[in-house]
């Protein structure tokens, strides 16, 4: 190889590094879609199921009789993700909605959950509103209201 040769090719990797480090987290998880994956969660630990749609702030995976909302920014691992990435510029507007949107679906169905915290703890019961930034769930025979910051989530599972 001359040194011409050498050269292109690390322009070539430079390129290719520049290209990739613009790939999120979701842009792969969005390639995914489909695809049985073992996931690391914050508070829960590993969680294996298909991913079955993905925005940007979260995922909705299938396993077992449980549907599982996850946030992103709590996974901690991902196994057995696909190679490719699908670029966020190229996402349907309803993948925008946030960790708020998923969670009003929940709430609106009526189906009682498990609201699964970052610390490892947990609360199940029902959703009853969906803020900003938080969600109140009615837990417990007393109906204890109990408000969770969408920053402790890691994940609701339903409970049908």
């Amino acid at each position: 190889m001359s040194w011409e040769s050498d050269l292109f090719a690390v322009f070539e990797d430079l390129e290719g590094q520049a290209d990739y480090q613009t790939v999120t987290l979701a842009s792969r998880l969005m390639g995914s879609a489909g695809t049985e994956v073992t996931l690391g969660v914050l508070g829960v630990g590993p969680l294996t199921g298909t991913v079955d749609r993905v925005a940007a702030e979260w995922l909705l995976v299938s396993s077992g009789k449980h549907d599982w909302v996850v946030s992103v920014d709590a996974i901690t691992t991902v196994e057995r993700a696909s190679v490719r990435a699908v670029a966020e510029e190229t996402w349907s507007p309803l993948t925008r909605l946030g960790l708020g949107s998923a969670l009003r679906r929940i709430a609106e169905a009526g189906e009682r959950c498990r609201l699964h915290l970052r610390d490892g703890s947990h609360h199940e019961g029902t959703l009853r509103r969906i803020g900003a930034d938080f969600c109140e769930l009615v837990e417990g025979d007393d109906r204890r209201m109990i408000l969770v910051p969408f920053t402790a989530l890691s994940a609701a599972q339903s409970r049908a």
